[in-house]
């Protein structure tokens, strides 16, 4: 039976394919994170691992030796890693490569998630053969961390995402959708940008595909993504539609206007034949994936009475 060690097992990606590989039941799983285990339930095993230390991280993957690693902690705020350069490059670059020397004590197949960032926006959505550009040092982060995952010698992979948005019970950091749902149940008014564009990604299509990439043992770069290229207004429009919430309260400005600290790319996004056609990767429609945001709201308000 494989052992599958999941950085960032807290976040909502993580928590997403914690639950997925345990219902597998071919799989051992080691869930790891610098902060205590928020999902605490069964049918994995939970490390503590601040993945910048490099004892705690030798530790960790000594004592269970996966064959598989899937990286998803990194700080992936833009914002963030233009004001706090180091702490973004210790995390999102130093500790990939602090891992990849773990990775190798038992050959795990090494697979890193990554994002659209890497490219400079200007020609989106992209196909994995485009060449990267970043334009923010988030971006620059996540690059310099695809190339040291490239040069192990290993099996890797690099997985690039995009807009990644859904629900947990015990989510430390809401993603735009739901921020925006819930400033628009509040009848907040919301500033949005009408100039950007993204492929927004269901946390549950992500996992879907990261599974079948982990028991297919593909290599290589694959782009995992929405299938639906949309401003990031019209994201927000759609949300609004949806959940039957006041439009108007939504103000279309330009990106300029927002005043945000990192630079953004204008039009990313990522094109994901490859992935389609290479390991049937089917992520749902923006509605469909609203629809199911939706039930398990509803299932998660259910639960807290």
């Amino acid at each position: 039976m494989k052992t599958i060690l999941i950085t960032g097992s807290n976040g909502l990606l993580g928590q997403k394919l914690v639950r997925r590989f345990r219902d597998c039941n071919n799989y051992n799983i080691v869930a790891t994170s610098f902060s205590p285990d928020r999902m605490e339930e069964e049918g994995y095993i939970f490390e503590l691992m601040d993945i910048t230390n490099p004892v705690e991280v030798d530790y960790v993957l000594s004592k269970h030796r996966p064959s598989v690693i899937i990286h998803t902690a990194a700080i992936t705020q833009a914002d963030t890693c233009e004001t706090h350069k180091k702490e973004c490059w210790d995390t999102n670059v130093q500790a990939v490569e602090t891992l990849l020397k773990g990775a190798a004590k038992s050959q795990a197949h090494f697979i890193h998630l990554s994002s659209d960032f890497v490219f400079d926006g200007k020609a989106g959505p992209y196909s994995e053969s485009d060449p990267a550009g970043p334009v923010n040092y988030y971006g620059i982060s996540k690059l310099e961390s695809e190339k040291a995952v490239m040069r192990y010698r290993g099996k890797w992979t690099v997985v690039r995402t995009s807009l990644v948005f859904g629900i947990n019970s015990s989510l430390a950091r809401p993603n735009f959708v739901l921020w925006l749902r819930y400033a628009l149940m509040e009848g907040q008014k919301v500033k949005v940008n009408n100039d950007q564009f993204r492929t927004p990604t269901l946390a549950e299509d992500l996992a879907e595909g990261l599974i079948a990439l982990t028991e297919r043992e593909k290599t290589g770069i694959f782009h995992m993504a929405g299938g639906e290229f949309m401003s990031i207004l019209e994201l927000a429009e759609k949300v609004a539609k949806y959940f039957r919430l006041d439009q108007s309260l939504i103000e279309a400005v330009s990106t300029k206007e927002l005043h945000e600290t990192g630079v953004r790319p204008m039009k990313a996004g990522l094109r994901i034949e490859k992935a389609f056609h290479e390991i049937g990767y089917r992520p749902h429609t923006f509605m469909e994936a609203l629809e199911i945001l939706d039930q398990q709201i509803q299932q998660q308000d259910m639960n807290e009475f």
